[in-house]
């Protein structure tokens, strides 16, 4: 059976799952995402790359590192995963640019240990002060590992055109507009951008779309205000797109965080 149970404390969602027939759909994430697999194989594309995360395997996404995932075989898949804002990481690490790790599977015990240890508290409804010391010293482990690099992949015209897609969530984009700016054909401009991205404009701008969502659900916003606010056209609709990202439904994530 697939379940998914979301909790967020001290500015960190976290995330219990288990899956055996549920295959989330190719998105992103604005978050670092840090997880453990508990039993089972996860299995995923990474950027173009098959990843493999066997039980006790440490999974690190850098924000809007396009990936899919499920469970590598019948027996099924159970996690834990972190969800933590880039300005809460980098404030916690002392850092100012962005860090970027650049190994998407590690194993290590004490980091293991302290991933599953603020998962815990989160989803046990722990003091958020215990939640925060518990970042501190995850953070702390993973700069000592020293798993992290500065570095960055800079596109001035994909970066352009990312902000333009933010700029309205409730409009399809226009590409004929975007291109223009850009000065770029559109199939160029498609091509360009799915080649640094991992996937098209219009997938960009929905899973933005999603993300947004998500961002109203957890400021406590009436469910369907947050439908019309982001261009869905009933809560079926933004249910549909929101469960391909995140295993469960708007609906249901808004019972969970709320």
């Amino acid at each position: 059976m697939d379940k998914f149970i979301y909790k967020k404390s001290a500015g960190i969602t976290a995330l219990s799952a288990s899956m055996t027939d549920f295959s989330y759909k190719k998105h992103s994430h604005k978050e670092y995402a840090i997880g453990v697999t508990l039993r089972g194989i996860q299995h995923y594309n990474l950027e173009g790359s098959l990843q493999l995360s066997y039980q006790n395997g440490i999974m690190i996404f850098n924000p809007e590192q396009v990936h899919d995932g499920m469970a590598h075989d019948k027996t099924g898949l159970d996690y834990v995963m972190l969800y933590i804002e880039p300005e809460l990481l980098l404030e916690v690490i002392d850092k100012k640019d962005f860090v970027r790790f650049s190994n998407p599977i590690v194993y290590d015990y004490r980091l293991q240990y302290k991933i599953i240890s603020l998962a815990n508290a989160i989803l046990n409804d722990q003091d958020e002060a215990l939640c925060s010391e518990l970042l501190l010293s995850l953070t702390d482990n993973l700069v000592e590992t020293d798993f992290s690099t500065e570095c960055k992949k800079d596109d001035t015209l994909i970066n352009k055109a990312k902000d333009m897609l933010h700029t309205d969530l409730e409009k399809i984009p226009k590409l004929d507009e975007i291109c223009k700016e850009l000065e770029l054909s559109k199939f160029t401009f498609i091509r360009s951008f799915k080649a640094q991205t991992g996937i098209s404009p219009y997938q960009y701008f929905l899973n933005c779309k999603i993300e947004r969502a998500k961002q109203l659900i957890e400021q406590k916003r009436d469910i369907y205000s947050v439908v019309a606010e982001c261009g869905f056209v009933d809560l079926t609709h933004l249910n549909k797109h929101f469960k391909g990202v995140f295993g469960t439904t708007a609906f249901e994530y808004f019972s969970y965080v709320n």
